[in-house]
């Protein structure tokens, strides 16, 4: 069973920065797709960013130029540097996780696992 576990999540003003992580346990890291989902209040869950098994990557458009995903397969680990945050920003940040099929990046649907997720609160 995958088990994953956001941190890094916290308070910070307009323009700053955050890196977030995600740890992966339970099974082969290298094999499975990653991304990066939030959700702001009263608001429906949105894709960020993801990751292919070989380190291809997918963005919205609103984070591109401001957010790098990135995975490091020997710390089984899933990072999104956030940079010139946005208010607009602000939102709980989730993980998640799927055996790679070279497909569907951004469909919330396709995802099989989830972590808990990060506050992130940006003020202006």
């Amino acid at each position: 069973q995958v088990q994953l576990v956001e941190s890094g999540g916290g308070l910070v003003q307009a323009g700053g920065s955050l890196r977030l992580s995600c740890e992966f346990s339970g099974r082969t890291f290298s094999i499975y797709a990653m991304a990066w989902f939030r959700q702001a209040p009263g608001k429906e869950r949105e894709f960020v960013a993801g990751t292919g098994r070989y380190g291809t990557t997918y963005y919205t458009d609103s984070v591109k130029g401001r957010f790098t995903i990135s995975r490091d397969n020997a710390k089984n680990t899933l990072y999104l540097q956030m940079n010139s945050l946005r208010p607009e920003d602000t939102a709980i940040y989730y993980c998640a996780a799927k055996i790679d099929t070279y497909s569907d990046y951004s469909r919330i649907a396709s995802y099989d696992y989830w972590g808990q997720g990060t506050q992130v609160t940006v003020s202006s």
